[in-house]
């Protein structure tokens, strides 16, 4: 089977958050098992260049369209971890994707649907036909409605499309005017069957014309399926995968197990075994060795080298994780004897003041804060803890979770979505004492 990818992350060059993990594990399996894999992807000025195998031109004068106005661009090929990988360049005087980040701009709209149908005539144009094409949350959610709504009018073969809903909390809602550049009358799809927002009836969701228009759906975790499904947990978007439920399907997320291997990763201090059988000297053996990385770790953090829990929390400080929890949390661990370490980003002034106070405010021997994006030292963390903390407000899936289990930290979780379906409680539920893997919380009121 031929699939083609559009996307708008790929891990490890172009990662905000779990959606690259999730695209670059699932497309390396889907190659494994002998399908030919390939990736769309924008060619942001922030990629990992040094990563990119083969970078070549593909294809020149790729002649695409923003309303009534007509841009070049160029194709370009390369191979990342043995995918191959598209990425096109626009020559656009607004350099769409020439702005020092992935989503960080006022015109995310406008960016993407360029992007989606300049990959849709590169498609077109280069004869490529696959047999899928799998889009990936808003930002690419344009290509179904593009596909059977243009591409197969101008001769384009019929070809399946499924798109995946990593996160349902940003739909991608636009003006008819704005959707009307990518060559279709917005004004057509104001209508309740098609793209018309159930919240802001005036505006088009390219999300839920994703929905509507795909052949298949599916989604992170069984446990997302279902709170999806539901006011609380749809954004908006209940009634419409109500009715599309029998093309919807959840999934559960796994990680890239050659990536996230601590019996080979370059990052650690000391690698050790990450596979059964677990015996004990096996078990002893990863004590040990986790030992040294977490002294390593904390030599590196400045935490002071004494016997007590080392909690870390890796996370982006954003609405969705509950970051003020999270500075609670760290608190409350220092005040206990533990100690915390947190790896986060945000763009929130708010967030980046609050935790740059929590950090002035601690004792730097008992508590770090590192508000960066760092992928060798989330590696190192999960090595070096003895727990590691995930209290979202909601979760589709998560990989942290899973990564921590993987390195032999105990996840503490909110029991919700993919956290539910993945980390079992071991002071109780239903499953058997053997698969009990963690501790799970419901409430998310602060402590008092």
């Amino acid at each position: 089977m031929h699939i083609i990818h559009f996307a708008s992350e790929l891990a490890p060059v172009a990662k905000v958050g779990g959606l690259g993990d999730v695209l670059h594990g699932l497309s390396k399996q889907l190659v494994k098992e002998g399908h030919k894999v390939e990736i769309i992807l924008p060619k942001y000025d922030t990629l990992r260049y040094d990563l990119l195998k083969n970078l070549k031109v593909y294809y020149r004068d790729l002649w695409s369209y923003e309303g009534p106005y007509r841009y070049n661009n160029t194709i370009w090929s390369c191979e990342v971890d043995g995918l191959t990988l598209f990425l096109i360049e626009p020559h656009h005087p607004r350099y769409f994707f020439n702005r020092g980040t992935i989503y960080d701009c006022d015109d995310n709209i406008d960016r993407f649907l360029y992007f989606s149908r300049a990959a849709m005539e590169f498609l077109f144009k280069s004869g490529k036909t696959p047999d899928v094409l799998h889009v990936h949350d808003w930002p690419t959610a344009v290509v179904p409605v593009l596909l059977k709504d243009m591409y197969l009018a101008l001769g384009m073969k019929p070809i399946r499309t499924v798109l995946t809903l990593h996160n349902l909390e940003h739909q991608g809602t636009c003006s008819t005017k704005t959707f009307t550049h990518i060559g279709l009358s917005g004004d057509n799809y104001l209508t309740p069957n098609k793209l018309q927002d159930p919240i802001h009836p005036q505006c088009l969701n390219l999300l839920k014309g994703g929905i509507e228009y795909s052949d298949a759906i599916t989604t992170v975790s069984p446990s997302y399926e279902k709170e999806i499904k539901t006011p609380s947990g749809s954004h908006g978007l209940s009634p419409l995968l109500i009715k599309h439920q029998k093309k919807l399907k959840g999934i559960l997320n796994g990680i890239d197990e050659d990536f996230w291997n601590p019996e080979k990763d370059p990052f650690l201090a000391e690698m050790f075994p990450a596979h059964a059988p677990f015996t004990p000297d096996k078990i002893e053996l990863i004590r040990q060795k986790k030992a040294e990385n977490k002294k390593a770790l904390r030599k590196e953090l400045g935490l002071s080298d004494k016997k007590c829990p080392l909690v870390a929390c890796i996370s982006r400080l954003v609405p969705q994780k509950s970051p003020e929890l999270i500075a609670e949390a760290f608190s409350y661990l220092i005040s206990q004897g533990a100690q915390c370490a947190i790896l986060g980003s945000t763009h929130s002034e708010d967030m980046l003041k609050l935790f740059s106070t929590l950090k002035k405010e601690a004792d730097p021997h008992k508590g770090a804060i590192i508000l960066d994006y760092n992928e060798a030292l989330s590696h190192r963390l999960y090595a070096a803890s003895d727990m590691l903390l995930v209290p979202s407000l909601f979760e589709p899936c998560g990989l942290t979770q899973l990564i921590a289990l993987r390195y032999g930290s105990v996840p503490i979780v909110r029991n919700t979505g993919g956290l539910k379906d993945t980390i079992f409680d071991v002071d109780g539920g239903s499953k058997p004492i053997e698969q009990r893997n963690g501790f799970t919380f419901e409430s998310l009121e602060k402590k008092s």
